[in-house]
């Protein structure tokens, strides 16, 4: 007869662990929930124990892709907040008139808000302009607001009409007292005067594409645009990071569409993919990016993984662009 203590002893030898019960529950399979909460679990804590190495010095990248749709803006306040959230100092930009980044970032951008507007048509510096994200300290933003979309018609005759945002993104990284790991532009959806700024100040691009066969043709455009301003106004920039969005690993086309991008640029497509997420899309109505929003789903931990390779690519791409600075 065993007592109540051998009992019990036996009880908690037999106890399943968690992972155990979700296997158990809902089966083994590759496409089953209980293996993607297993997954989530085990990709959160291994990325949680990742240190985020800084760059030698600040890194410059605008966030770009003139098809609407595609996840720039999404993409660009969440690498930033995925950077920020494991110690970086970062600045992002938002140069699309919908203010779409200042909103998900959680900062006020109203025609009487301080603004990259004030910043264009030189009333204001971006250290005047600039406030900080609420949900991360080592975040700050200058917002947009809708008075930027006149902003290309009243600096066009302007003589240094491309160089405005340049010349006030040096002169405060010159003075500024903080030393910034990263600054991010948030460019709008299409080809004007404000994307060809964002351009010139910067010395990388990130593209974002959708995972699908019409991002591909529009990525086409894309680089053209891209040669030319190099050829033009900006000789130093660099195509340093492409990243597949809006990823569904279920479908034969997302693959494809991955394989494809990558065999035409291996060096340059994150091994990282975007999933399509409810909380992804969530977030931005409740004023957040999906890193704080919910920062163990998938699609925060995809972001975190992204901003990873970002960040570890940092030697390889500073010394791509060294390299270039050094052919002119």
């Amino acid at each position: 007869m065993q007592s109540v203590g051998q009992s019990d002893s036996n009880a908690m030898a037999g106890m399943e662990s968690a992972s155990e019960t979700i296997r158990r529950i809902f089966g083994d399979s590759s496409s089953s929930l209980g293996a993607e909460i297993i997954d989530e679990t085990t990709r959160y804590h291994a990325l949680q124990n990742q240190e985020f190495p800084r760059p030698s010095r600040t890194r410059l990248i605008a966030v770009a892709n003139q098809k609407g749709g595609v996840g720039k803006t999404t993409t660009t306040v969440n690498v930033a907040s995925a950077l920020a959230a494991h110690g970086a100092r970062v600045l992002v930009i938002d140069m699309d008139p919908q203010g779409n980044a200042s909103t998900a970032l959680g900062v006020s951008h109203g025609t009487k808000d301080p603004s990259v507007y004030d910043v264009l048509e030189g009333r204001l510096t971006i250290a005047q302009a600039k406030v900080q994200c609420p949900q991360f300290e080592t975040l700050d933003v200058v917002p947009a607001s809708i008075d930027l979309s006149g902003a290309e018609l009243e600096v066009a005759d302007l003589a240094n009409r491309n160089d405005l945002l340049n010349e006030a993104l040096s002169a405060f990284l010159n003075e500024s007292e903080e030393h910034y790991d990263y600054v991010f532009i948030d460019c709008p959806p299409s080809l004007g005067l404000l994307v060809i700024n964002s351009m010139c100040a910067v010395t990388e691009m990130l593209i974002p594409i959708q995972a699908e066969y019409y991002a591909l043709e529009g990525l086409g455009q894309l680089i053209n645009t891209i040669g030319l301003v190099q050829e033009h106004f900006n000789p130093n920039l660099t195509v340093s990071t492409m990243l597949v969005t809006m990823f569904d690993k279920r479908t034969l086309l997302s693959r494809e569409v991955y394989n494809e991008v990558k065999s035409h640029y291996p060096s340059i497509v994150l091994n990282t993919t975007i999933p399509r997420t409810v909380k992804i899309s969530e977030a931005p109505s409740f004023g957040e990016s999906v890193i704080s929003y919910d920062p163990r789903g998938m699609g925060a931990i995809a972001y975190g993984e992204a901003a990873l390779e970002i960040a570890r690519r940092s030697p390889s791409v500073i010394a791509a662009i060294d390299a270039k600075r050094g052919e002119h």
